[in-house]
């Protein structure tokens, strides 16, 4: 079975930058679409971006486009969430997730699930 976890988070500046790390163990995520969701206190969760196996990339939230890369190393078995000139508003728990066929911006469709790493902008 494939676990998840994710680690990068922390408290940061608005304008500074963290990297989210997405592990997984059990089966290799060659196979996998990655995706990257985030909650924020009160809000639903919410798309991000996603990777496909092929290596394409969707991105769902145009508050994040230019900001944010998602990418993926197989070799390392582990995906990735660059986040740059980030904002108060970008403040919620970020998870990943994995499905075996493709990407989704509904998360229900990901069968695997990371427990969650905060990350928190503020001055």
């Amino acid at each position: 079975q494939l676990q998840l976890v994710e680690s990068g988070g922390g408290l940061v500046q608005p304008g500074g930058s963290l990297r989210l790390s997405c592990v997984a163990s059990g089966w290799t995520l060659d196979y996998y679409a990655i995706g990257w969701f985030r909650q924020a206190p009160g809000k639903e969760r919410e798309a991000v971006s996603c990777i496909f196996i092929s290596g394409n990339i969707i991105n769902y939230l145009d508050s994040v486009k230019g900001r944010f890369t998602i990418s993926r190393d197989n070799a390392k078995n582990t995906a990735y969430l660059q986040m740059n000139s980030l904002r108060p508003e970008d403040t919620a728990v970020y998870y990943c997730a994995a499905d075996p066929s493709e990407c989704s911006d509904s998360g229900a469709e990901f069968g695997s699930w990371g427990q969650g790493t905060q990350v928190t902008v503020s001055s």
